[in-house]
């Protein structure tokens, strides 16, 4: 072999070695599974965890929360300006992007996005997050990629509140039902087909703005095929014959499992920022009987409830070691917002019959009753399919018993958990967990704010109905408008305090962060934040 001919091996290698490497970052269809199909596919309601990673996949926003390194990143808005004491943001959109569909984007579609989100009638849940206090949110087109929007009060680090307000355009922003909502989007995919009980598919958006480090366009899969599958052993078993690529939130008992058999599939992330809890019907216009409403509006009701429930067993039970008993709305591994000074409430039998005494409840032989006789039972329910939630209700039910309570645990398929604690109203307790997508408090405001419709023990109340529910109110808006931190971060804690004080949430467990990432996909770099194993879509490729 002459020198000549070794060079032109070499040659015909490296090219070979491109070759092969933009073919692993092109085409190929990324699987993994929903647990239900989503409430919703305008991005204006999403509510639910299905419908926020249908937006994330294919909704293109203005800043984006990069939940690698948790620091903002320009999306259609190249630039950005507070000014006004933190009441008026300026953006400045980046020029040439086109929606899925070919529809040009200016700041007129930012304009009727933030506009139809805004709207009372609407009842956005993302929308509750940008009222720091009564008053217009004002937008104003100053250029045709320049736009500028005035809030009433200052809104500290709102640049965050944008991560989840996927842009629309302006013919169909306001429009609730269109069938457009889904063809004309800004971001990595679209949906393609929808199968409802079976899958949804996504494909890459042919007009997606966004280029890699070379110059060639994101995202480098031709498609996305999202499963509707709620039982958690029948993903797992998937996912073992490559049927789906990815795990979020993979239950300690099979997350153990894949580990024994696949090590490299299994991560354990640490500490997450996820919670199980329960709460009880405490809307008045709810269905109940009004002595159990009675019951559950009293804080030594919930506070007995929550002293007789053995956490430290949950945790080391169910959750195999790898979650701590839950405490309040942050978990500790949001170091900066958690309230350092709260701590579990301790299981004490003795505490919960005492907290019990005060309001009336006292024992008739093995049986707990009411002032007036009724015999203490109610249902919690829960989503069908989730062994951890399953086990959990198991676990709450013995306990509940030693005080005599009688618990009736419910498991229902998720779309009749969502109808029941959103719109009928008709249930007693329920036991779900948050997922939180951010660190700072103000993506909460639709939870803690008595109005919001994801205030989940009392929706969507008119004026609070309670003092203490006013006092939150009034911390959360405090906050949310506040620029100094140390005077944000004093709100907030006092916030955590009454949360733990009046016990509306039962914190259970705080969990680590467990996922499954099969060794076909690429550039997956899974994280804490939600959506933890596909954050990055755009860049993943599958071999």
């Amino acid at each position: 072999m002459t020198i000549a001919g070794s060079m032109r091996l070499c040659i015909s290698l490296f090219i070979a070695l491109i070759a092969t490497s933009a073919l692993a970052q092109t085409g190929g269809e990324l699987r993994f599974a929903l647990q239900s199909d989503p409430k919703s596919f305008n991005p204006l309601l999403v509510e639910d965890e299905p419908s926020s990673y249908i937006r994330y996949l294919t909704g293109g926003v203005l800043i984006r929360l990069d939940r690698a390194t948790q620091a903002f990143d320009p999306e259609l808005a190249k630039s950005w300006k507070i000014s006004e004491g933190g009441r008026r943001i300026t953006l400045q959109l980046r020029e040439g992007i086109s929606f899925s569909d070919g529809t040009p984007f200016t700041a007129a579609d930012v304009a009727a996005t933030m506009r139809a989100l805004m709207d009372p009638n609407l009842h956005s849940s993302t929308g509750d997050d940008f009222r720091s206090s009564s008053g217009e949110v004002k937008t104003e087109v100053r250029g045709k990629y320049t736009i500028s929007i005035l809030f009433p009060q200052p809104i500290a680090a709102v640049e965050r509140l944008f991560d989840r307000v996927a842009i629309m355009p302006a013919k169909i922003a306001g429009i609730t039902n269109s069938p457009d909502l889904t063809k004309a989007v800004l971001g990595p995919f679209v949906i393609a087909e929808q199968h409802p009980g079976s899958y949804i598919l996504l494909k890459r958006n042919p007009h997606y703005w966004k280029r890699d480090k070379s110059g060639k366009q994101l995202p480098y899969l031709d498609s996305i095929r999202l499963s509707i599958q709620q039982n958690r052993e029948a993903e797992l078993l998937s996912f073992r014959r490559g049927e789906v690529q990815l795990i979020n939130n993979l239950m300690p008992d099979l997350f153990d499992r894949l580990k024994q058999e696949n090590a490299s599939a299994a991560h354990d992330l640490g500490p997450s920022l996820e919670s199980e809890e329960m709460w009880f019907n405490q809307a008045q216009r709810s269905p109940l009987p009004d002595y159990k409403k009675a019951w559950f509006r009293s804080r030594n009701f919930r506070r007995a409830i929550s002293s007789a429930i053995n956490r430290p067993d949950l945790a080391r039970i169910v959750y195999r070691g790898q979650a701590q008993p839950g405490i309040a709305p942050i978990t500790p591994a949001n170091k900066l917002w958690f309230n350092q000074k709260l701590h579990a409430h301790p299981y004490d039998q003795k505490a919960a019959l005492d907290f019990l005494k005060q309001d009336g409840f006292h024992l008739d032989g093995q049986t707990l009753k009411d002032k007036d006789g009724h015999p203490v039972v109610f249902s919690l329910i829960t989503n069908a399919g989730n062994r951890s939630r399953e086990r959990m209700g198991s676990l709450i039910q013995q306990d509940l018993s030693q005080i005599g309570i009688k618990l009736n645990f419910v498991p229902l398929d998720f779309p009749s958990v969502i109808e029941r604690i959103t719109k009928s109203l008709d249930y007693e307790a329920c036991l779900l967990g948050i997922t939180n997508v951010d660190l700072d408090p103000n993506v909460q405001m639709n939870v803690w704010l008595s109005s919001g419709d994801n205030h989940q023990w009392n929706p969507g109340q008119k004026t609070p109905e309670t003092a203490w529910e006013a006092e939150i109110d009034r911390l959360m808006r405090e906050q949310a408008s506040a620029l100094d931190l140390k005077k944000r971060k004093a709100a907030f804690d006092r916030v955590q305090e009454i949360v733990w004080e009046q016990a509306p949430f039962l914190y259970l467990v705080d969990k680590d962060a467990l996922v499954a990432v099969s060794p076909s996909v690429q550039n997956a770099h899974p994280v804490v934040l939600q959506p933890q194993t596909f954050w990055n879509a755009e860049y993943l490729s599958v071999k």
